[in-house]
Parts: C-alpha cells; structure tokens; sequence
C-alpha cells in the first residue's frame, strides 16, 4: 500500500518510508520557503540545507505525537520549520566569534587608536554576552547584521515595539554595565 492525501499520517505514524517521501514531495517547498526566510542572513546554504534535513527527521521521529487532520498537520510541520531553523540561527549566531582578523585595521590610524578600537570593540563583545539570549540575538540582528526591526521581528516571533523596547533597555543596561566597569560607556 502506497501514502495517499487520505492516509499518509497514519502511515507515517507506523513509521512507514513512503509515508515520509509523500510528505517530502508535498511539502519540502513550505519547509524550504520557512526554513530560508529564517536562516537567509547566514547565507550559508549549508546549514539551510542541515536544517531541513533535521525538520524531516523530526517530522519522522515525533510523528506518534500528531493528532489531527491533514490541515493541522500542515500547522504542525510548519512551526517544528520555524523552530528548528531559529534552533540553528541561534546556534550559528553564537559560534560567530569576533577577532582583530575580522576588522580591517585603516593604515592611517596610529598604532594606539587601533588597540583602543580593539579593545573597544572587545569589551562590548563581553556585554553584550551580559544580556539575555533572545536582546543578544535582537542586538546582533540589528546592529552586527544591519537587519531592520521589521525582519527582527518576523524572524523571532515578536511585535516591532517589543524588538524597540528590548533595544531600549538593552542599550540602558548596556551604557550601566559600561559605566560600573568604568568604560565610561565610550563602547556605546
């Protein structure tokens, strides 16, 4: 017996391989339109296509978990997209690490002025990883990724002023934290 519209969620739940190819066929645009929405500014086609991978084997291995419909379904694979590819935005932001390899030294700055901008730059690394995951990966987005809040938004699942009020406060405890190390919030 082959997966059809009518029973390819019961089949997948016997953990039947056609039932997973049917789901494959019919739905790898949505899945891939979500996954790429989330995960476009890594530009990496690599993870993109990691991700997608891991949707499907967790389609697979958490299908006894569904019940409903063929419309609920669609629901349900749809938002394990959305948080497997935040899952990897999250986990690739995190790796991203900042060296003087990655700044491009301007020949005519004096020797001091650059190991000030890096030491600069250094110390607002380290308060930055003072705030809460979800403001750091907002504060990356917007400031390190150029995102506009906007996008920010979409991508996290959060309204446009609550992206502004948690840069509002996390400016504010950003420029605090500055002034208690006596960086005399010049990082900022």
């Amino acid at each position: 017996m082959k997966s059809n519209e009518k029973n390819y969620i019961q089949r997948l739940q016997r953990q039947k391989e056609d039932a997973l190819e049917f789901i494959v066929d019919n739905y790898l645009p949505l899945i891939k339109g979500i996954t790429y929405k989330v995960l476009s500014p890594l530009e990496n086609d690599g993870v993109i296509e990691e991700c997608i991978n891991d949707i499907f084997l967790s389609i697979w291995n958490h299908s006894k978990k569904f019940h409903g419909d063929s419309a609920d379904f669609k629901k349900w694979i749809c938002a394990i997209a959305k948080f497997k590819a935040i899952d990897y935005y999250r986990k690739a932001s995190k790796k991203v690490e900042f060296t003087s390899d990655d700044m491009k030294l301007n020949t005519e700055k004096s020797a001091e002025d650059e190991l000030i901008m890096i030491e600069d730059k250094a110390e607002l690394i380290k308060l930055l990883n003072l705030l809460q995951p979800v403001d750091r990966d907002i504060f990356i987005m917007k400031f390190f990724l150029g995102l506009k809040t906007e996008d920010i938004s979409k991508k996290l699942g959060l309204t446009n002023s609550a992206i502004d009020n948690r840069i509002y406060r996390g400016k504010k405890k950003l420029h605090n934290q500055a002034t208690n190390l006596n960086l005399g919030g010049s990082v900022l």
